[in-house]
């Protein structure tokens, strides 16, 4: 998954909405795959704003919400009042130290926004679910000739299967509609080419 893609939107927004110039994102461990979410998310909010700080941490954990807690607030401690978590399970620490202390959260592979739907401003999404619905009917419909198995198949933004939710529609929100339609425009750009996302691939 080009999850570096949906964590340039996720980077986009956390430096637009942030009021102190220092966003966060944790991640699970220091490997290339959390890597991949990481240099996105900062070249997204890099993006946004060039003077913003982008702080990182690695809870070397992904089911211990305690210790994604502290890593949050060790974070917020640095200025950041927007926090990506790249955690699983681990991430919920992240959400409960925002509603504590008052500093805005986002979601990461699916829509988490229901979890804490006044802290957690947008998640970005892989759809796994979807992607792999359409792997599996591409072989049934055309064998072999399909060219999916044997390769490497990037599910990309281009493709659909990776970017940004804000939760359901009777969600509160905090993104605006127009910082909303800032990210739809960057996804074309993305999917274009115009914008080359930063990858550890």
């Amino acid at each position: 998954y080009a999850q570096n893609e949906g964590s340039f939107l996720a980077g986009y927004v956390a430096a637009k909405m942030s009021q102190t110039g220092v966003v966060g994102a944790m991640g699970g461990q220091d490997d290339a795959t959390i890597n991949d979410f990481i240099v996105g998310y900062k070249q997204g909010a890099l993006y946004a704003n060039p003077e913003v700080a982008v702080e990182v941490i690695y809870s070397n954990s992904y089911d211990d919400p305690a210790i994604g807690k502290e890593c949050a607030l060790a974070l917020h401690e640095k200025g950041a009042d927007v926090i990506f978590q790249i955690a699983s399970k681990c991430g919920d620490g992240v959400f409960e130290a925002a509603q504590e202390e008052g500093f805005y959260a986002i979601g990461v592979d699916s829509d988490q926004k229901y979890i804490a739907p006044e802290t957690i401003i947008c998640s970005m999404c892989k759809e796994v679910g979807d992607s792999i619905y359409y792997a599996v009917k591409q072989y049934m419909e055309k064998g072999d000739e399909c060219g999916l198995f044997g390769t490497t198949w990037i599910a990309d933004m281009a493709s659909g299967y990776v970017g940004l939710s804000y939760g359901d529609a009777g969600s509160v929100q905090q993104v605006s509609v127009e910082l909303k339609a800032e990210v739809e425009e960057l996804m074309k750009k993305i999917i274009s080419g115009e914008i080359v996302v930063d990858s550890t691939r």
